[in-house]
């Protein structure tokens, strides 16, 4: 397998996804599982899915691709090996983990709007009602609550529309800017609700093109 080596600007070692941070598992076919991560070292992960890793095939084993948030982007690692636990058929273990790309946030198409979001934190998770500033298919800028810290997980379920049900996943608060403003990325969503986010992003930026022309035709410019 070729590594393809992350872009230029980026410095230091990527961080590992940590004890039980949600990952994705990315098999050569397009198929991705869900799981949790067990352990977390340089030499080792341990990985448990949400489906019997017995499903996976050896081929699909020798080529998997684990993918997770970070602060950097969304990362996506190999290792030397892959090993199926015989003695637990929801375990895999990665050895000799090696991070091979980087997909920036920027990757994403980010527009200006307000939606409300339900923000479930700390463990209670305590109920607020805050609303996004901007929105991309790879996190969120929450106006607040103002108590969120770096690096804090939250669950959210975010309101499109008034017509489809609430889109729901887990994030990570990677930045607090200058306002006091949430930046948080996805650690894990499903590929249909990350669809419609960028389904709704794209039908918001169309909207805001047909504005723009008619006010190009109405002043005559």
């Amino acid at each position: 397998m070729k590594f393809r080596r992350p872009g230029r600007g980026r410095s230091g070692p990527l961080p590992l996804p940590t004890r039980s941070d949600a990952v994705l598992l990315s098999l050569p076919g397009g198929e991705r599982i869900p799981a949790r991560v067990l352990e977390s070292s340089p030499e080792t992960l341990r990985l448990a899915t949400l489906l019997s890793s017995s499903a996976i095939s050896p081929r699909e084993l020798a080529g998997l691709m684990v993918e997770y948030g970070s602060p950097r982007g969304r990362v996506q690692l190999t290792g030397a090996e892959a090993i199926k636990d015989p003695s637990e058929a929801d375990v895999i273990t990665l050895t000799g983990p090696l991070a091979v790309d980087v997909l920036q946030e920027r990757d994403f198409v980010r527009v200006s709007s307000a939606r409300p979001v339900l923000v479930y934190m700390g463990a209670d998770h305590e109920q607020i009602q805050s609303y996004t500033v901007d929105l991309s298919g790879g996190g969120l800028l929450l106006a607040g609550p103002d108590t969120l810290q770096i690096g804090e997980k939250i669950d959210f379920r975010l309101t499109v529309s008034q017509d489809t049900p609430p889109i729901t996943g887990v994030g990570k608060v990677v930045r607090i800017d200058a306002k006091g403003r949430r930046g948080v990325c996805f650690s894990e969503i499903s590929e249909g609700d990350r669809r419609r986010l960028v389904r709704f992003i794209f039908d918001l930026q169309r909207a805001e093109r047909r504005r723009g022309l008619k006010e190009r035709e109405r002043y005559g410019s």
